[in-house]
């Protein structure tokens, strides 16, 4: 479907419900930092109102300028050494099962930042044993040994976005690319065997069908296990144009042929996104997203 007005499949419900206020209430109680409101995330009410979020950590100021991205670029703000210590925190006390925690990019550190990726998942794991943790990462500029800091961490799911097929990658920042992220993914099946590698990809940029199942069969060759596909929608400040908008049967044809490659984990429809649902894309028998 061409890009126009918003179809009905994609209209969300405005922020509301006791669980999305004290998810707010406690994130900003704490100074936490969430990718659901810096990306400005059309799922935030539904997964808010759930008492989920996905925790952003090292600042709310990328290194990189995607395109299509809602999260300001810039300056980097300094290292908070107390981060993982309130972000677990808040875990414990909204009780979480599944948290999913990820960060803007920070080229400008020596480690990328993975050294905090570690201490955020250690602090989460002396409070909340029983909590499954998800990382979703930068590419780490390949760095085996920053990869590897991450993987020490033994997160049960780590995660990269290749965001698009390899003709679009122009829309990321230059310093990404198509190779840059496979080799990072299989850098993390190989240090991490126990955790499930999962990527994501936005639809509604150009792409053809075609272009779609070789990323598809890239990520697998990569090692990767899990993945989503969803919408991509133009934020108020977004600098990237919708070039169509994929209807809810064909994400069902793709998520469809995700699993014919061996895919073990996939959800695909217009409003998933990488973090949407995540414990139960990781734990529902069928994998679907009925959406």
């Amino acid at each position: 479907m061409a890009a126009g007005s918003k179809p009905e499949w994609l209209r969300v419900r405005a922020p509301v419900g006791e669980g999305f206020a004290r998810v707010r209430e406690l994130t900003r109680a704490c100074g936490l930092h969430t990718v659901c409101d810096s990306s400005h995330c059309p799922n935030i009410s539904e997964c808010w109102s759930r008492g989920n979020a996905t925790f952003m950590v090292l600042g709310t100021r990328c290194t990189r300028d995607c395109a299509f991205c809602a999260v300001e670029h810039g300056e980097p703000m300094p290292v908070d050494a107390g981060e993982p210590g309130r972000i677990a925190s808040a875990v414990r006390d909204l009780g979480l099962r599944h948290v999913v925690v990820t960060s803007v990019t920070r080229d400008d550190l020596p480690d990328q930042g993975a050294g905090h990726f570690r201490a955020v998942v250690q602090a989460i794991r002396e409070l909340s044993p029983g909590t499954a943790v998800e990382l979703l990462v930068p590419d780490m500029q390949e760095r085996r040994e920053d990869i590897r800091t991450v993987a020490e961490a033994r997160p049960e799911v780590l995660g990269h976005n290749i965001e698009t097929v390899r003709r679009l990658q122009r829309v990321r920042d230059r310093r990404c690319s198509y190779d840059r992220s496979l080799r990072a993914l299989a850098t993390m099946s190989e240090l991490a065997p126990g955790a499930v590698i999962k990527s994501s990809l936005m639809l509604g940029l150009g792409e053809g069908i075609e272009e779609v199942m070789e990323t598809l069969e890239d990520l697998r060759g990569a090692g990767v296990e899990a993945v989503t596909m969803g919408q991509y929608l133009r934020p108020g400040n977004g600098k990237l144009p919708v070039r169509e908008y994929i209807r809810p049967e064909v994400f069902s044809e793709l998520g469809e042929a995700a699993r014919s490659m061996g895919f073990r984990h996939v959800a695909s429809a217009p409003l998933v996104r990488s973090s949407f649902n995540a414990h139960e894309m990781l734990n529902r028998s069928e994998n679907r997203v009925d959406r």
